[in-house]
Parts: structure tokens; C-alpha cells; sequence
């Protein structure tokens, strides 16, 4: 018998319970994560379950033995999946399985991927293929950084040759106080969302978002999770021990620029190259100018008569050198010529300083008919972004095990291929777009009206129209433009630049606003998004061992500087949102009523609110929020969402005796009229309330359909209501009796004389309120 927790497993005798190794680390105090191994997945080449609380993750690792044929890139892969079994939950819709990843399981994918991927050698070029399953999910941890854990335990036990292990924490800030991994609900409270991923002694990847904190706490939170990162590694490498048997994998070799192939290329080109680096530059002839010298020198080296040449083609020849070689070893050289030249000289390849922004301009309302519109375009990048407002029923439904809340705000990011002049098959969302997408969306998020304010459903779609570097920056201006275009009530403006890394030896230099190729060829790839006041997202990718504070703290420094000039920039074009929306984009006004009336307003089956709808050309949503109940009316006029409004304010409104209100006359009958003076709200207009003389017809006073003013001078203890038109009448001089007795003939005719009632010809009995009583030939008659 196997005890467990709260359960016991029974096993017969030929049964036996793979032996499991197990290794508790606690990373931080009272917060304890658990890597087991060697019960589940065993064919794979590694693979661990990573737990915290009651949320587990299943990593598993599996190294291909042989390299495809042509094979020039490292095909590593890296699936994150969250069943939604792990929540006790089935999926929603109509195919009751799981499908395409979500964005969220996207994300979690590329922070597992982006950590691990610059730990494999160069030229390491056998497929890996990381898998992590959320097996187990409680409403405590999220799966996301145990995925990272896992992944590099899984990594370790499979012998792979990476520079690892690496961890990934979650840092929180709750009441001032830096937090590892906390909890969903008190993340809720934290203004730091930050996921690190590091080494032991340094960090290798960052992600996440802020409510405008300043470049110290940025630095004081990376130092927080470097300390828990160094302790979650050093379990690993634990676990490594304890489970034993791990053989290292060796099945391979790595594809480099030979040193006596690169020394020969850069004593032909070198010159050449130089020249050509630090000409006038523009992204086309750059290129297109490397371009050239490669294939001149694979036909120098392979195909040319030329004597000098030819020594050096029958020396290729003999090692064997190929045209691939000879490409890559004029890369090689391009990449030492351009990372010394900024280090030595200070000079980047556009002629700019370390510290400069390329050249900005914007304009805003550039599409007529969208709802708001911005281009922002710094030196060859370029992105066009539009915005689209619509009500509730435009959210982003949202069904996850670790998030069930719509989205409200959401920013797609398209990167087409002609922003970088290539023809390419148009296909879907690549999850470098969903990544970059995300990240400027983030951005924006802190600086967004709270729905109670603004609530509009709100869309940017950011169109990259030229792409040399920091596309995703760009989307973040353009965005923060258009909003504010748009008349979106943006707190603040903000921006975002990407910052460089250039690392020789002891001499460093930090890059301002970096090109394509200096993202390429540099060490750093540093986002950093925010306002005037501080930073609200980051995402930071590193290829070298570690960066000093000073290192970061320059960099941190450097992209405020920044930020602040594209900024000024900015507001240049706009500089506060827009007072009018947009003629095209819908109006919606919100109310709150009693959530006691809420369905008084809904009716049964939704026939009131689908009248008032019908009625006033709108569309209403209710929700109930904080006890009350929220309405929200979408209209294209200002006056059919006022008329929409008064109507339900009617409708929840409590008549009071004495209020004078301007009903329509629902129905006649022969005891009086039948008045609605709020939507749903109807009182009885008795016939002797109509005039101060005798009516002998309330035909003659009103007729359905007609607007009168009443007086309420009555709600009864049953709720009836009783209604007056004499206040609004003039009030006869000798009274109510001398009225009826000196009355002549209505409308100026005569409606037949003497009629012979009663013996006088008249011979009325009293008149009450509550009905007539009349004598005569017609005997006694009561209407009621």
C-alpha cells in the first residue's frame, strides 16, 4: 500500500510503483517548488513535473540524433499547453477539445523559448523539441514560469549541451513589498507583473508590465528574482545529481566560420567591407551592397583566373570551403567590422551616436472614416494604426484555466512582407506578431480609462508598413496617437525605443534606438515602453553571460532620455486626447440604476428593453457590478441615447403625490383616460379630474395617443395611481357648482338643449370623485 496525499493506492503483488525522484526547493521564504522525475515520460530524453501548490507541469525534452540535410538554422521548438482537464473544466463552443493555442499559451511558449534558445552553441543545429503540459491547475500559481523550470531540469536530465540550468520567477509588488511567484488574486493588488528568466549569476530574459515605476525599482525588482533564480538553479543541478545516470549528449557537431577561412575573406574584403560600413547609409543599398560583396567573393574564390585569387581558390579548394562557407565567413567579418567600429569609434552604421534617435515624424487622422488614426514613422520604420470603438458585445471572450475575464482592450500587430521588401506567403498570426502584439498592448494598458469612465469596447490594429528595428515601439507611438485621436481619455501619452548592446572584450556600448542589423549583430535587444513619469512594460533579450547593474542602469538611463525626446516629438502632433469622437464611432452613455430595477428595465422576455431599443434606434447592455446595476447605451446621435436614457430613468423612477409630469394617453374609457407618465407607469385620469365643469364625454378632452400635463394627486396604498388635469386649467370664478349651472353650449354649438333630465332638464345629481352620480330619466348610473 501507497499512501498519497488523502488517497491510498492499492497494489498487488506483481505491481510496483516507479521509483520517482523527487527534490523540494524552497526559493523564497514559505514558497516551495517541487521538480519530480522518473515516473511519467520516460521515453523522452528528460522530463520532470514541476509543482507549486496544486499546480503541476509536465516538461519534457527529446534531441533529435542526426542533422537534416542543408540544415542552416537551429530548429529548436518549444509547445506550452494548458488542458483544460488541469481546472476540471471543458472547453467551451462546439468541438469539445482543445485546439489552436491561445495567445496566453503563445506567450508562455516564447518565454520559455526566448530564455534557452541563446544557451545552445553556435552552430548547434540538431532539432530540439520542449513540450509542457499543464497537467494540474489550482486558482492559486500560474503554470507559465514553471514551464520555464521545468523545461531546463527536462534540458539537464536530456545531457543537452546548453549553457544552463536557467529559472523563470514572477515578481509582484504588493503594499510596496517585492514578491516571488505570488498568487492570481494578489497579483490583482501588485503594480509589477515582471517574469524573469536567469541563470545563476545572471539574467538572460525579461518580460512584463508596470504602472509606471522608475528605472531603480526596475533594477531592485531583477535583483529580487536574481536571488530566487540562483536558487531554484541550484536545485536543479541537485536533482541532476540525485537522479543520476545522465549521460551527457555528445551525437553531434556545430557548423562555425573557420578562423583561417574568416582571417582569408578579411584580408580580401575587409577594406572593402569597411568602406562600404560607413558609407551614407540606407537600408536598400546596404544590403543590396553586401549582397554584392558576398558574391563577388564566392566567384573570386571559386571561380576566378586571377593568379593571386587562384592560390587562394586551391588552398579552398583542399579544405573544402563552400559557397555557404564563404557567406558566412563574409558575415562574420561585416559583424567584427561594425561591433568595432561602434565600440572604438562611437560611430554606428547609419552615422548616428550611441544615444541618438533616428528622425521622427507623425501624423494623426490620416484615415477619414476609422475612428481614430495615426502614422508614426522613425527613420525606415513605419506603422499605421487605427482604432475601432464598440460597445460590450465587442469583447474578447476570454476561456482559459487561469483567466475567464473578456478583454476590453486588445492590440493586434500585422508585420506583412512587404515592410521589409520581401515576397512572402501571406499565412496566419505568426507568434512573433501575437508576442510583439502583446507587448505594445501591455504598454498602453496602465493608461486606459477604467470602463465605469470610458466603456468602450477598444481596438488598435497596427500595421507595419516599414520595418529597420523596434516595429513594436513604433506600434506602441502609433497606438498612443491614435487613441488620443480618437478621443479616448489616454491618462498620458506614451512611448517606447529599443536599446542596444555592443560588448568587445572589456569595452561596452550601450545603443540608443537600434537597426535591424545592429539587433542582429548585437548582444542586447532591450524594449522599454512608458510616460514621462515611469515605465509601464519591458522585454529584454540578451546573447552575452550577464549584464553588470552599471550596464543596465546606463541602458535603463539612456531609454528615458529617449523616451522623453519621442515624447516631445509626439506632442508635437497631438498632445491631449480630443474632446469629439469621431462622427462614425458609436455613443455610449452610462447610468447606473438600484439593481432592484434591473428587471423592471429588462422586462419579461426582454420586451421592455427590446422596445426601448426598437423605439430609440439603440443598443443597451446591463450588467450588474458593486450592487448596482451599470447601463450602457450605444447610439450614432446624442439624442436617441438621451431619449433611450429618459426612458429607462422613467422606468426607475418612483412617482411622488404632487409631481406634475407630461403623459400620453394609453387607452379612454367611459370613467376617464388611462395615462402612462413614466415608461411602465400608468394612473387613471377619472373623468371628473378633466375639467372643473361637468364632462359628459372624455372623448371630447382626449383621445389615445395625446400628450397632456397631469398632476399625481394620489398613489394609493396598492400602488394605483391618481391623476389631475385641473391644475393645469384656468379655475372658474364662482366655483366648481356655478360652473355647472351656467355651462352653455361646448365648442360654440348646441348639443340639443334641455334633455329632459331628472324633471328640470338638467336635474344632476352630486359628483364625486370617485364617479358620477346621476338623477333624471337616466336613473342612477356609477362609473367606476
Amino acid at each position: 500500500m501507497v499512501k498519497g496525499e488523502g488517497k491510498e493506492l492499492l497494489l498487488t503483488e506483481e505491481q510496483t510503483m516507479p521509483e520517482a525522484t523527487i527534490r523540494e526547493i524552497e526559493f523564497a521564504p514559505g514558497q516551495t517548488i517541487s521538480i519530480e522525475t522518473g515516473r511519467l515520460a520516460k521515453q523522452a530524453d528528460g522530463s520532470v513535473v514541476v509543482r507549486q501548490g496544486d499546480t503541476m507541469v509536465l516538461c519534457t525534452a527529446v534531441l533529435s540524433k542526426t542533422v537534416r540535410e542543408g540544415q542552416s538554422f537551429f530548429p529548436l521548438t518549444v509547445e506550452y499547453r494548458e488542458k483544460y482537464s488541469a481546472g476540471g473544466k471543458i472547453p467551451g463552443g462546439f468541438i469539445k477539445r482543445e485546439g489552436r493555442p491561445t495567445d496566453k499559451e503563445v506567450l508562455s511558449s516564447r518565454l520559455v523559448d526566448r530564455a534557452i534558445r541563446p544557451l545552445f552553441p553556435d552552430g548547434f543545429l540538431n532539432e530540439v523539441q520542449i513540450i509542457c503540459y499543464v497537467i494540474s491547475a489550482d486558482e492559486k500559481y500560474n503554470a507559465d514560469v514553471l514551464a520555464g523550470v521545468g523545461a531546463s531540469a527536462a534540458l539537464l536530465l536530456a545531457g543537452a549541451p546548453f549553457d544552463g540550468p536557467i529559472a523563470e520567477v514572477r515578481i509582484g509588488r504588493v503594499d510596496g513589498e517585492f514578491v516571488v511567484n505570488p498568487t492570481i488574486e494578489a497579483m490583482d493588488e501588485s503594480d509589477f507583473d515582471l517574469v524573469v528568466a536567469g541563470k545563476k549569476d545572471a539574467i538572460v530574459m525579461v518580460e512584463g508590465e508596470m504602472n509606471e515605476v522608475s528605472e531603480e525599482d526596475m533594477i531592485e525588482a531583477l535583483d529580487f528574482a536574481q536571488r530566487a533564480i540562483t536558487t531554484l538553479c541550484d536545485g536543479q543541478l541537485q536533482l541532476v545529481e540525485e537522479f543520476g545516470d545522465v549521460e551527457p549528449f555528445t551525437d553531434y557537431t556545430t557548423v562555425q566560420v573557420q578562423d583561417t577561412l574568416a582571417e582569408r575573406i578579411h584580408q580580401s574584403i575587409g577594406q572593402r567591407m569597411a568602406d562600404h560600413i560607413r558609407k551614407p547609409y540606407d537600408k536598400s543599398t546596404f544590403y543590396g551592397g553586401i549582397d554584392e560583396i558576398k558574391a563577388s567573393i564566392v566567384d573570386e574564390l571559386l571561380g576566378s583566373d586571377d593568379p593571386e585569387l587562384g592560390r587562394v581558390l586551391a588552398e579552398a579548394t583542399e579544405e573544402g570551403w563552400t559557397a555557404g562557407d564563404i557567406r558566412a565567413a563574409v558575415s562574420s567579418v561585416e559583424s567584427d567590422l561594425m561591433r568595432k567600429m561602434i565600440v572604438e569609434d562611437g560611430r554606428r552604421i547609419d552615422g548616428r551616436g550611441l544615444t541618438d534617435v533616428r528622425d521622427i515624424w507623425c501624423e494623426v487622422g490620416y484615415l477619414p472614416r476609422v475612428h481614430g488614426s495615426a502614422i508614426f514613422t522613425r527613420g525606415e520604420t513605419q506603422v499605421l494604426a487605427s482604432i475601432t470603438l464598440g460597445t460590450g458585445k465587442d469583447v474578447q471572450p476570454v476561456d482559459q484555466i487561469f483567466d475567464t475575464q473578456d478583454k476590453r482592450f486588445f492590440l493586434h500587430y500585422n508585420f506583412p512582407p512587404f515592410c521589409t521588401g520581401e515576397a512572402k506567403f501571406i499565412r496566419g498570426t505568426s507568434r512573433r506578431e501575437i508576442g510583439h502584439g502583446d507587448l505594445a498592448e501591455r504598454a498602453l494598458l496602465p493608461m486606459l480609462p477604467p470602463p465605469e469612465e470610458f466603456p468602450y469596447t477598444i481596438r488598435i490594429n497596427a500595421d507595419v508598413l516599414e520595418s529597420n528595428g523596434s516595429s513594436s515601439m513604433a506600434s506602441v507611438c502609433a497606438g498612443s496617437l491614435a487613441l488620443m485621436e480618437a478621443g479616448v481619455p489616454l491618462r498620458k501619452p506614451v512611448a517606447g525605443v529599443a536599446m542596444g548592446l555592443i560588448k568587445e572584450g572589456d569595452k561596452t556600448a550601450v545603443l540608443t534606438d537600434i537597426l535591424g542589423t545592429e539587433d542582429h549583430l548585437g548582444d542586447m535587444d532591450f524594449k522599454l515602453t512608458g510616460t514621462r513619469d515611469g515605465i509601464t512594460a519591458c522585454q529584454m533579450d540578451i546573447k552575452i553571460s550577464g549584464l553588470s547593474s552599471d550596464v543596465m542602469r546606463q541602458a535603463l538611463t539612456q531609454a528615458r532620455d529617449a523616451r522623453l525626446h519621442i515624447l516631445d516629438v509626439m506632442e508635437q502632433t497631438i498632445d491631449t486626447p480630443r474632446v469629439e469622437m469621431s462622427r462614425y464611432a458609436p455613443r455610449l452613455t452610462q447610468i447606473t440604476i438600484d439593481s432592484d430595477f434591473i428587471g423592471a428595465v429588462i422586462g419579461p422576455g426582454g420586451k421592455v428593453i427590446q422596445g426601448i431599443q426598437r423605439e430609440t434606434g439603440t443598443t443597451i447592455e446591463i450588467e450588474e457590478r458593486d450592487g448596482m446595476g451599470w447601463i450602457t447605451v450605444a447610439a450614432t446621435s446624442g439624442d436617441a441615447a438621451q431619449k433611450a436614457i429618459d426612458t429607462i430613468r422613467g422606468i426607475v423612477t418612483v412617482p411622488e403625490a404632487g409631481e406634475e409630469y407630461e403623459g400620453t394617453v394609453r387607452s379612454v374609457q367611459g370613467f376617464g383616460a388611462i395615462v402612462e407618465i413614466l415608461p411602465g407607469k400608468e394612473g387613471l385620469l377619472h373623468i371628473s379630474e378633466l375639467d372643473y365643469g361637468y364632462v359628459e364625454k372624455v372623448e371630447d378632452y382626449v383621445q389615445v395617443g395625446d400628450k397632456v400635463k397631469v398632476k399625481l394627486i394620489e398613489v394609493r396604498p396598492d400602488g394605483k395611481l391618481r391623476l389631475s388635469r385641473k391644475p393645469f386649467l384656468p379655475k372658474p370664478e364662482n366655483g366648481d357648482d356655478a360652473e355647472r349651472r351656467e355651462r352653455g353650449p361646448r365648442d360654440g354649438g348646441n348639443r340639443g338643449g334641455d334633455r329632459g333630465r331628472g324633471g328640470d332638464g338638467r336635474g344632476r345629481g352630486g359628483q364625486s370623485r370617485g364617479g358620477h352620480s346621476r338623477g333624471g330619466g337616466r336613473g342612477d348610473r356609477r362609473r367606476d
